[in-house]
């Protein structure tokens, strides 16, 4: 890359460690100038004001997210295996973002009520994975692993709910071991879903460790 685009990397990097910490709107160029010892104007020059940073820090988190989590997912199987590996990269994910945050989450709580293109950028970010959360259930229900009549999106409610339990439980109470209760919440919503004629995949042992 060229200097000026290392410069705009480099920015974007630490900005998403900022708004990671303190939420999208406790992102400030005065802070980010102080972090990366340039002055405000410096930084305005990359990105021109601070609601265009604040959506490139977004897509940031996005392509970091799906280069994590939904890239590898899908070179598994269709049908349960790829559902299983979607939920525990995800959830390994989250395991780590216990210390940071979720922006998605975080941004959830911020924007719920605020329209605005920031808001607009979060909800078609969090839809994207909603909605593959959704084809990959519904490829489990087509190719015979669940249960025929399962309910792909009632079935992504229940394991969002586990992950949003995870970040509650884990970053705001304290509580340990939340992740672990979510891996056997995750088997246990399976089991009831799962095909009993099926062949039964194996758990993804990286993404359990």
């Amino acid at each position: 890359m060229r200097k000026g685009e290392m410069t705009r990397a480099a920015i974007l990097d630490v900005a998403l460690g900022l708004a990671s910490r303190d939420g999208l709107e406790g992102l400030t160029i005065g802070l980010l100038a102080d972090r990366m010892n340039m002055s405000k104007s410096g930084v305005f020059a990359h990105f021109g004001s601070r609601e265009d940073l604040q959506i490139e820090v977004l897509r940031l988190y996005h392509g970091r997210f799906e280069q994590e989590v939904f890239f590898p997912s899908i070179k598994e199987a269709r049908g349960l295996p790829r559902l299983e590996a979607m939920f525990n990269r995800w959830l390994q994910r989250v395991s780590v973002e216990i210390a940071s945050g979720c922006i998605y989450i975080s941004g959830a709580v911020e924007y719920d009520d605020r329209p605005g293109p920031i808001r607009d950028a979060l909800v078609a970010m969090v839809r994207a994975w909603q909605d593959a959360l959704v084809r990959g259930a519904q490829q489990a229900i087509d190719c015979g692993d669940l249960k025929e009549g399962t309910d792909a999106q009632q079935l992504v409610y229940e394991m969002y709910g586990l992950v949003l339990a995870v970040h509650h439980d884990a970053r705001f109470l304290r509580i340990p071991g939340a992740v672990d209760r979510a891996h056997r919440g995750f088997a246990r919503l399976i089991e009831d879903y799962r095909n009993p004629n099926a062949k039964r995949s194996q758990p993804e042992a990286s993404a359990l460790q």
